[in-house]
């Protein structure tokens, strides 16, 4: 899958790697956990709509109960190039290599059982060949222990039945040895032993010449002589020779495998590939389904719309918190926001109290669209749209750079001006506290600047700020517009809803009040304030704009409602082409066919070639395995090539 990169900085900001560990964990094997560790943005448009296709066909396969069968694979990738360059596998590598082959022929018959609506998926699959033969061959040779097995070759089975008579000679001569009345004396027990392959008798060393053969070891004390009999050395001797026979066998056995698997090398490092390519599919729908995402929409315009959207990590804290909280505590939910940008206006001013739910709408909105760029669904209601863009960048928290000796002021001053030499038209910027860190009037001053930069740019904004004098910004600008987080006065704390068209304030007076500030201070915080305030101001500007956007807005819904049924229909027509363009080259492969041709037999699920075809009858006769078979030509495809 075509990939390039997102900016790195902002996906450590936005907490990306701990997504792409939450996808990691739902797949079901290395293959598709290293592919969801890689992660990243899909470049191309058409590969970004197939994939996210793809996650939503995988979603559906599950509630049909049609699992993949992953059992069995593993990342033989590296075993299988070994075998591609003539290196020996081991008995232990190839029964891993086997136990891999055996999934994709599950896999090449779980694609036939699809259902039918599951095309992407199947063509996802549709190269996957079927390698179960190479497994049986490999499974007909070793057995699970890792053991070769005597039938695997003639030869083999020859000198196996050749070590086991000597072997039963040698139990014969020890069991006459130590039946002599005489040697039964001088046993320190009455059993033979061994000393590796050697069968030994416990002999004293003061009896020493009392049994003729080789001293194989010693007793810590010396007292004991371990002895191998001369009739047994002999015997002994002729089995090593079989031995080292045996394991030339072996040997020849082994290697005959690996070059069987090394034969096909390429198809089964593609087909590995396309597998792991779905256990990462499969590890984005169980992610999917266990955080009650959705599919988003990929524009090619600049419209993001997401409704209803949670951050998916906080919802997996809350929920972490919920267990662990007694069952009479009510559990905490999170409040999803509403969020539309690149239609009527294109940069979001938001203003609030702190802990309002600022910061976490930046990191919602950009979160969620590098997950929905990266091809996974998202956590929101049906019906999101986001634009596909070149790239995200932000600026979020009270970072600090420490090699670099700056201030948190300076810090952002450093990430803004890196920010602005990288981005472009299809992009979206995220800008936490613009203007906090330095004087207030100097900071609104750069903060307006930053937006008018932003205006400029022509890129998707939002930006969170404290600043009253910003407040009136989106006023004057038609491209950006006022947002707020939602403050209970009742209870003087914030709700975390996103209000769009509305500035906040801090009611930092009032949350002074609640938490018994002195109530003289209190008095002269309201004096000086009545001198500056200009929020009246601001109210009646903000109204007189709000007035006069209430048609416009209605106007906007309905134009973004028909904008999201016109990329609807556009994405069905492609997709309605593409089976028109598949029909007509099946169809063409079909009157091209002729004797001699390989084909895929639908029925038999087998390959075969054509006897004699008769295209004015529609049949075709086709050999297939021992017999020839008369098959209707509707029911022959061609055989699908690995790239």
């Amino acid at each position: 899958m075509e990939s390039v990169a997102f900016d790195l900085h902002t996906l450590e900001l936005l907490q990306f790697p701990k997504i792409r560990e939450m996808a990691a964990s739902y797949c079901f094997t290395s293959l598709g956990k290293e592919r969801a560790s890689q992660m990243n943005r899909v470049d191309s448009f058409d590969v970004l709509r197939d994939e996210i296709l793809l996650v939503t066909e995988m979603v559906k396969s599950l509630s049909l109960d049609q699992t993949p069968p992953f059992a069995g694979l593993s990342d033989i990738r590296l075993l299988v190039r070994r075998a591609s360059i003539g290196s020996q596998l081991t008995a232990e590598q190839l029964l891993q290599v086997s136990d891999a082959l055996v999934c994709t022929g599950h896999m090449y018959r779980y694609r036939m059982r699809l259902h039918e609506t599951l095309m992407t998926l199947s063509e996802l699959l549709a190269p996957v060949d079927d390698f179960s033969l190479t497994a049986k061959m490999i499974q007909g040779c070793i057995d699970p222990r890792g053991q070769v097995l005597d039938m695997a070759s003639p030869e083999l089975g020859a000198v196996r039945l050749k070590i086991s008579v000597i072997e039963e000679a040698i139990q014969v001569q020890i069991r006459k040895i130590i039946s002599d009345p005489e040697i039964k004396k001088i046993l320190r027990y009455p059993n033979a032993t061994f000393s590796g392959d050697h069968c030994v008798l416990p002999i004293p060393a003061n009896h020493r010449m009392k049994i003729q053969g080789v001293v194989h070891r010693t007793s810590s004390t010396g007292d004991t002589l371990y002895i191998e009999p001369a009739r047994v050395a002999k015997l002994s001797s002729e089995r090593s020779i079989l031995k080292a026979e045996e394991l030339r066998e072996i040997g020849k056995i082994l290697r005959r495998l690996s070059l069987e698997v090394g034969k096909y090398s390429i198809t089964i490092t593609s087909s590995l590939e396309i597998l792991a390519h779905l256990d990462l599919v499969y590890g984005k729908a169980k992610f999917s389904n266990a955080f009650l995402m959705v599919p988003p929409i990929i524009d090619k315009g600049s419209l993001l719309l997401l409704k209803q959207a949670r951050h998916p990590l906080v919802e997996d804290l809350l929920n972490k918190q919920s267990v662990l909280q007694s069952s009479t505590a009510e559990p905490k939910k999170i409040v999803p926001i509403d969020v539309t940008l690149g239609s009527d206006y294109r940069l979001l001013v938001i203003t609030g109290p702190n802990t309002g739910g600022k910061t976490i709408s930046l990191k919602t909105v950009g979160l969620l669209t590098v997950m929905a760029l990266s091809g996974m669904h998202i956590p929101a209601f049906d019906g999101c749209i986001i634009p596909k863009l070149d790239n995200v960048y932000a600026d979020i928290g009270d970072e600090q750079s420490i090699e670099q000796s700056l201030s948190t002021f300076s810090s952002h001053i450093s990430r803004i001006s890196e920010i602005f030499k990288k981005v472009g038209e299809k992009c979206l910027v995220l800008l936490d506290e613009m203007g906090a860190g330095t004087d207030p009037i100097e900071g609104a001053a750069l903060g307006r600047a930053i937006l008018d930069g932003l205006g400029e740019k022509n890129c998707l904004g939002m930006v969170t700020t404290h600043l009253g004098d910003l407040k009136s910004y989106a006023i004057d600008h038609d491209f950006a517009q006022n947002a707020a987080v939602e403050f209970d006065l009742e209870t003087l704390r914030p709700t975390y809803r996103l209000l769009t068209g509305r500035f906040g304030k801090s009611n930092a007076l009032k949350i002074a009040k609640r938490l018994d500030f002195p109530m003289e201070l209190l008095r002269k915080a309201h004096r000086h304030l009545k001198k500056k305030r200009k929020g009246r101001k601001l109210l009646k500007l903000q109204r007189e704009k709000q007035e006069i956007s209430i048609e416009h807005s209605l106007a906007l819904q309905a134009d973004v409602e028909a904008r999201k049924q016109d990329i609807l229909i556009k994405q069905q027509e492609a997709a309605k082409q593409r089976e028109i363009d598949k029909a007509k080259a099946l169809s063409d492969f079909r009157l091209q066919l002729k004797a001699g041709d390989v084909v895929l037999v639908q029925r038999f699920d087998k390959q075969g070639r054509i006897v004699r075809i008769d295209q004015k009858k529609g049949q075709a006769k086709i050999n297939i395995g021992l017999g020839e078979w008369e098959i209707p030509i509707e029911e022959i495809f061609p055989i699908v090539q690995n790239d």
